[in-house]
């Protein structure tokens, strides 16, 4: 018994150091977006509306208006857009919300590699970098019921 849970650590151990965030700003998101990589964007429904998104973004809320969560359901969502093997980046509005879901993603959820935005969609507006309109993708991902 002490044999299997020892060899049950070891793999969890090092799985765990596999896995990988990395803080990302503006410009390192737009090469990576430009080579494929997934983005997903956290936000709600609302923050969508009002400032637009970065084109190529799947839209996902991971925590309500009022600050709940279902991580379990979110991850069900997720595994649709990118699977754990493959790198994906995570983008909210500040980058504080992004920051313990990319965390979870690697740590708990199995994702190799998880890229956090930095300071978010604020950096990236500000920088002037381009924006599209949440609408489309809106109403995309509402009837495909992903979003």
């Amino acid at each position: 018994m002490r044999r299997l849970l020892l060899a049950c650590f070891l793999l969890l151990a090092a799985l765990a150091a596999r896995a990988e965030v990395v803080d990302i700003d503006s410009a390192e998101l737009a090469k990576l977006t430009a080579a494929g990589v997934t983005l997903i964007d956290i936000r709600t429904r609302p923050e969508w509306e009002e400032t637009g998104i970065v084109p190529g973004s799947h839209l996902l809320t991971f925590f309500d208006e009022r600050g709940k969560a279902d991580p379990a359901a979110w991850l069900n969502r997720a595994k649709a857009i990118a699977k754990p093997g493959e790198p994906v980046v995570v983008i909210c509005r500040s980058g504080n919300r992004t920051k313990p879901v990319s965390q979870f993603m690697s740590q708990q959820a199995g994702y190799a590699k998880v890229y956090n935005v930095r300071n978010g969609i604020r950096a990236w507006a500000k920088e002037g970098r381009p924006m599209v309109s949440a609408a489309p993708t809106l109403a995309a991902c509402r009837a495909n019921k992903t979003c």
